[in-house]
């Protein structure tokens, strides 16, 4: 006579027993079967699926990947209507990994489906012998597999699953650790102890207590966002001078985030910003002294007080690559007013005499620079360093377009840039600053593709395809953001950009100048990924580029229209639709394209500044 025994796991068989044998025999029978484990404490956890969301049908939720790099697609799927698609990057190999609960002295079996080349499944912390297992090439769906044992003492393993350096997308689907469950991993506590050291006039450094059970840490400043990190410090830039600032702290692991702690508050001090000497509120015009167009020639003496800043348009490269940049006055052939350069430098000197700032401008729309090899990089600060000194100038300003800027496929990080004509422009730049001490003004006019478009679209993207310029100025801001005297993004010449608030905003109007300015002084995801915020520039850091006229530049703004968007930055009134995230009453001022447009124009733009009551 047989009588059943069902074994607790759900994949063993039934086991069966015969009734006529002795007791002992049938339970050695019952052993053998695998359906009950004995141990000196008693009874082990039943075998079940200890990982969570192996499916991916819940995005993320329960994995943590390296640098953003995972995310959850329709297609190609395993199984249900999701899976796991990861790019390695640089020095990145796109793992993503769980913490689960297991039982010491217990087997555990863990398998996937992957796709891509150099796929790699494991598990790390076992207490025992760690274990791997990897496929050089799935072009479809492939089953791996691997078993371990965990240690005497391990109550938690973590399971992973990555790419290898170079190689493409990998996707993963149907991930399953199977055996005893132990105690789940559980959300952290809120972190206490945070204190914040002592500020700068743009910076607070933060510190607080470790928690148990922690894998890294949130920094958030007035709710906001702002850092992720690993360690129980971090500094908070891009702060506003003179401005009281909340701090909260969460916990995080692959179980979820704690509540936040404790807020702390701390006030920057009071600081006049890089490059000092210029006004509360400027005005930053351009100059074309090495060129003619339809505006006509305007001489260096001839250009107004009210502008404070000017900059001279353009300094260019012998080549795009060769980092060797020329200036020299428009020839006489072409500008038949032009000044000598005798006249030209000392019409220079009146105008530092009555605080105005001169810079030569890099770049422009026929000049591109692409500082690829070191030799471009240090060719590029001794010849921009010979027409500072020419023409006794005060510092430089840097309006790349085109192709000069762009990121190299597997570029993602922009606190960590490895293209070269980005990493070399800061080299660069920050060699110049060095040289010529705190007094030196530097300005940058980089377009929206180059700096709002980053809140949508990075580089290539993680997956290729994307344009690689887009957002490949926000590397060289924030690299320079202590050094940056003003921030002057062309909202002129743009299309479409999506602002914070996920709606499309398109130039001409207030609304555009509104939220594209409000994201710079509020800071964004990059590409959308909150463990990579850009962060938000001082307001005095800032300024709105506008074309002078009609003529200047597509997306000409009529003045009513200048003003609402002052009121609604500086005051928070004629906001219209959309809301910012806050007042900036310190914002610095307009730039235009150009002196000589607003001279062609009847010096409407400078008149509108001039009249707008700041105060």
């Amino acid at each position: 006579m047989l009588c059943p025994l069902h074994s607790s796991s759900p994949h063993s068989p039934e086991a069966v027993v015969d009734c006529t044998r002795p007791l002992a025999v049938a339970v050695a029978a019952v052993l053998a079967a695998g359906a009950l484990v004995a141990t000196a404490g008693g009874a082990a956890a039943a075998d079940a699926e200890l990982a969570r969301n192996g499916g991916f049908e819940s995005g993320l939720d329960g994995w943590s990947c390296t640098a953003g790099s995972g995310a959850v697609v329709s297609l190609p799927v395993h199984g249900g209507t999701k899976a796991l698609q990861a790019t390695p990057a640089g020095s990145d190999n796109a793992k993503c990994s769980q913490t689960v609960g297991v039982q010491p002295n217990s087997s555990y079996t863990l398998s996937g489906w992957v796709r891509g080349s150099y796929v790699y499944l494991g598990a790390s912390g076992t207490g025992a012998t760690d274990v791997s297992t990897w496929t050089q090439s799935a072009p479809d769906w492939q089953k791996l597999t691997t078993t371990f044992r965990t240690g005497a003492g391990t109550t938690s393993v973590t399971i992973h699953i990555h790419g290898w350096y170079g190689t493409g997308a990998y996707q993963a689907d149907d991930l399953s650790l199977y055996g005893p469950g132990g105690t789940p991993v559980q959300v952290p506590a809120a972190p206490t102890g945070l204190a914040a050291g002592t500020p700068t006039s743009s910076t607070v450094p933060l510190s607080w207590s470790q928690v148990s059970g922690a894998t890294g840490y949130h920094v958030y400043r007035g709710g906001t966002k702002v850092l992720s990190v690993t360690g129980t410090s971090a500094t908070v830039t891009g702060l506003a001078p003179a401005t009281s600032h909340s701090f909260q702290v969460t916990a995080a692991n692959s179980a979820g985030e704690s509540p936040k702690s404790a807020a702390v508050t701390a006030t920057t001090s009071a600081g006049t910003g890089p490059g000092p000497g210029l006004p509360a509120h400027a005005l930053v015009g351009y100059l074309h002294a090495s060129f003619a167009n339809g505006s006509g020639y305007t001489r260096m003496a001839d250009v107004p007080d009210s502008w404070d800043v000017i900059n001279l348009a353009f300094g260019e490269p012998t080549s795009v690559t060769s980092g060797d940049i020329r200036f020299g006055l428009c020839p006489a052939a072409e500008c038949p007013n032009v000044e000598s350069a005798a006249d030209f430098k000392a019409a220079i000197r009146a105008k530092q005499a009555a605080g105005k700032k001169v810079l030569i401008s890099i770049g422009g729309q026929n000049g591109q620079v692409q500082l690829s090899t070191t030799a471009a990089r240090d060719t590029f600060v001794s010849s921009v360093s010979k027409i500072i000194d020419e023409y006794g100038l005060d510092g430089l300003d840097i309006d790349f377009e085109g192709h000069s800027l762009s990121l190299n496929t597997g570029d993602t990080d922009f606190r960590n840039p490895t293209s070269p004509v980005v990493v070399n422009l800061i080299s660069a730049l920050k060699t110049l600053k060095a040289r010529y001490g705190s007094d030196f003004v530097l300005t940058m006019a980089p377009e929206t593709f180059f700096v709002q478009l980053g809140y949508q679209y990075y580089g290539s993207g993680p997956f290729g395809g994307q344009d690689p310029r887009a957002g490949a100025y926000l590397p060289v801001i924030h690299a320079l953001r202590d050094d940056l005297t003003l921030l002057h993004v062309q909202h002129y010449n743009s299309g479409p950009i999506m602002g914070l608030d996920n709606q499309y905003h398109t130039m001409g109007n207030a609304d555009f100048h509104i939220s594209m300015t409000d994201m710079l002084l509020t800071g964004f995801p990059v590409a959308g990924n909150p463990e990579r915020f850009f962060p938000a520039l001082r307001p005095d850091q800032v300024a709105i580029g506008l074309p002078a006229t009609t003529t200047a530049g597509n997306g000409h703004t009529p003045p009513a229209e200048v003003t609402k968007a002052l009121d609604c930055l500086t005051r928070k009134t004629n906001c219209g639709s959309y809301q910012t995230h806050g007042t900036w009453p310190a914002l610095r001022g307009l730039m235009t394209w150009s002196i000589n447009w607003d001279r062609f124009g009847g010096w409407e733009f400078q008149r509108n500044f001039d009249a707008y009551p700041w105060s």
